[in-house]
């Protein structure tokens, strides 16, 4: 695994800033940019909110791949090492991201058992979480990613510390998930009691009687209108533009319901790790249901002996692709990166990826909306060397348990 690249520290995040700043400061477009560009220099998401289990049905991720991959919570990125590819190149612009991948590609290399993975990212709770990573993985990170995990805050606890208790409660997300659920209890609803359901049914029940009223509270139907209350889910103010198009009242209230209640609904609760997480604001115990593909029992031991294929870069999507010779990637992960993006960086990003595509290669992401973002924005000389799988982007789309997305996209490159 090679070096965190040499940057400012871990407490600056210019890159990602200038990622998004698309209006000039004094604007109010501009602001909002700002404010939200100020909130996401923190870390945002202790866990990905995109469905690995789809992403590689999509990809048809096999051992020969070559991918690169936005790294977020970094839990796709250790999921697809149990398909055993080639190599994984891991970008991202948020320092706070990179500390994460590094941390968890390092835990499962040097941690002695399974249990001692679950333990750390699995569960809550765990008092020697720190212990062990002092024992077993400290001294094998490298300098900025270990002075990143054992900075002292101003109570004297290290960073590390985070993860004796509940990591998945910190972050912008985690942040945004809490204050969702103390404005449901101050309008009479536990949110918590959603895990006692027993079947789909039961879940449905919930959703209609407890959660959806919420929905029509004068108080929440002002507070989805305003962009800034949705900066906690990592929607920007471009993602929120799309989301609120034709929305009555420029509220996005209703949209919000319909993701929440295919979250809520349309997938058994044992086998949904991302409906655990927004409503119990935890992993399910072996007893309640399954963890992420990355955690699972029996892709331990691929993951493991595969952790070397990874390398993580203090970059932008379109930087590292630039430095790739051509041919060389069978599949690109997108995200939902293309929704914060400019006409300009689209087709510059485009670029790079048509050029350096492999016969056959992939690309996947995710929008707000439910179409594609590039029809119509990028340029028509790069879009028709590939193409669109609509009919299994669809069918994949509604497979996608995270639910919190309108569209998934898979394009595949003709050459």
């Amino acid at each position: 695994m090679a070096d965190v690249a040499h940057h400012a520290g871990y407490r600056k995040n210019r890159p990602l800033k200038d990622a998004l700043l698309q209006h000039k400061a004094l604007t109010r477009k501009g602001l909002s940019e700002r404010l939200f560009g100020l909130l996401f220099s923190g870390l945002v998401y202790p866990q990905i909110w995109e469905d690995a289990d789809v992403d590689m049905q999509a990809m048809e991720l096999g051992p020969k791949h070559s991918i690169v991959t936005i790294g977020s919570g970094g839990c796709n990125m250790l999921a697809y090492l149990s398909r055993a590819p080639q190599a994984i190149d891991v970008v991202d612009l948020n320092p706070h991201h990179i500390a994460l991948n590094r941390l968890k590609l390092a835990a499962y290399r040097h941690l002695p058992t399974h249990n001692d993975v679950v333990r750390l990212f699995g569960m809550d709770q765990v008092g020697t979480n720190s212990a062990s990573y002092d024992m077993f993985v400290a001294a094998n990170l490298d300098q900025a990613t270990r002075a990143y995990w054992e900075r002292r805050s101003m109570t004297g606890r290290r960073r590390i510390e985070v993860l004796n208790g509940n990591i998945y409660r910190t972050g912008l997300l985690g942040r945004f998930i809490g204050a969702g659920h103390l404005l449901a209890r101050l309008h009479g609803v536990n949110l918590t009691d959603f895990v006692k359901a027993r079947s789909l049914r039961e879940q449905r029940q919930f959703f209609e009687t407890e959660i959806a009223p919420l929905f029509n509270k004068p108080l929440i139907r002002f507070i989805t209108s305003r962009k800034s209350s949705l900066f906690g889910l990592g929607i920007p103010p471009q993602q929120y533009d799309e989301l609120a198009r034709g929305a009555e009242g420029g509220s996005i209230a209703p949209v919000l319901r319909q993701r929440l209640e295919k979250l809520a609904c349309h997938f058994p609760l044992r086998d949904n790790h991302f409906a655990w997480q927004a409503f119990a604001r935890r992993y399910p115990a072996t007893h309640e249901g399954s963890l992420p593909t990355y955690l699972r029992p029996e892709n331990y031991l691929t993951i493991r002996d595969n952790v070397e294929r990874v390398t993580v870069h203090h970059a932008s999507f379109t930087e590292l692709l630039a430095k790739k010779p051509t041919a060389s990637v069978d599949r690109y992960v997108l995200l939902d990166a293309q929704d914060w993006m400019t006409d300009v960086q689209l087709n510059e990003l485009w670029s790079e990826i048509s050029r350096t595509a492999a016969p056959g290669a992939r690309v996947i992401f995710r929008t707000a909306a439910e179409e594609s973002v590039i029809e119509g924005r990028v340029a028509q000389t790069l879009l028709q060397r590939w193409a669109y799988l609509a009919d299994r982007s669809k069918e994949l789309n509604l497979r996608d348990r995270s639910a919190i997305y309108g569209g998934f996209h898979i394009y595949e490159f003709r050459g």
